[in-house]
């Protein structure tokens, strides 16, 4: 008769209790939410709730007769029939096309000059380049209003003397590329920093692989340094989306000078001041901070899905 043998297995060990966490990582993550609360307390009451009471406000009309009353989407329909606002829109689109990419050309070759090392004095020719960002817009506007001047301009002085008559840069034609040379004087070092610190972040290793391979400085910037800076480059198109919709500086202190050339409603972000505080429309305002909030979010988006399927495109190629 066999006898059975019983195998015992050992006991599965019991899983450690959780630990509690102590008393200092307690305090830690208390005072780690001390610190953020601040800014919290200042996003909520500077940003949240003018955004939620201004949807609120979009939602109502001002009438003579009843006060306020609800709207709907009344405002937004009056918007899209404005001609004010859909020319501003367009106007800044029109500025957009052509002022951002020459500012952002300018910031790139900037930046690459200055990385390469060849550019002689580079400490103070950043400087240089930047200090016009550090100058508030509205003394950049004033001091250019004054440079195109027609009466006592500078500009027109020069072009007087050198007989080729006096141009008048405050114009209604000439007003917007006006606008675009101060827009782009003060932006050019800003975008260029940017730049300039993703290009210092770039491994020197490639750079050497490079110059064993006997690349030229222009190829070494074109195939590995702009590649490397692409996310910083998409950055700077962003902020500059934002700010060119946003334009509000410029042409309300050029209204002072050119009364003739910039209407109202010459940008969006103006026209919406104008309806605010001169018009006293603030339920239309609010509709169409709102729209042109969602105009720069669509085209932000736009551009950075655009720039993600380059990226995926040149990935399959490679």
């Amino acid at each position: 008769m066999s006898e059975s043998l019983t195998v015992s297995r050992p006991p599965t060990a019991a899983a450690p209790p959780r630990r509690r966490p102590s008393a200092t990582k307690r305090k830690q993550n208390r005072a780690a939410y001390l610190f953020v609360l601040p800014f919290f307390v200042v996003f909520v009451a500077m940003l949240v709730v003018p955004l939620v009471y201004s949807g609120y406000l979009s939602l109502f009309e001002s009438k003579l007769i009843g006060g306020e009353v609800f709207a709907g989407l009344n405002n937004y329909v009056r918007a899209f029939l404005d001609p004010g606002f859909l020319s501003g829109v367009g106007r800044m689109a029109l500025f957009l096309v052509v002022q951002v990419p020459i500012m952002l050309g300018l910031a790139l070759f900037f930046a690459l000059a200055l990385d390469s090392g060849r550019a002689r004095a580079s400490k103070a020719a950043r400087l240089l380049i930047f200090m016009p960002y550090a100058v508030p817009a509205v003394v950049a506007t004033l001091m250019w209003g004054y440079l195109y001047g027609p009466d006592f301009g500078p500009i027109a002085q020069v072009a007087r003397a050198l007989g080729l008559g006096t141009p008048d840069l405050l114009a209604g034609d000439t007003i917007l590329g006006s606008m675009m040379n101060i827009v782009t004087w003060e932006f050019v070092g800003y975008n260029m920093i940017v730049m300039f610190a993703a290009l210092r972040s770039i491994p020197t290793e490639l750079y050497e692989a490079a110059e064993i391979d006997g690349a030229s400085q222009l190829r070494v910037a074109w195939s590995i340094k702009i590649p490397a800076i692409r996310p910083a480059i998409l950055l700077t198109v962003i902020f500059s989306i934002i700010g060119t919709f946003q334009l509000f500086n410029e042409p309300s202190l050029l209204n002072a000078i050119a009364p003739d050339a910039i209407s109202s409603a010459f940008t969006p972000n103006y026209y919406a001041y104008n309806l605010a505080f001169i018009n006293q429309d603030l339920n239309y305002a609010a509709a169409l901070a709102f729209l042109l909030g969602v105009v720069i979010a669509v085209v932000s988006y736009v551009v950075q899905l655009g720039a993600q399927r380059g990226e995926r495109r040149e990935r399959n190629q490679s």
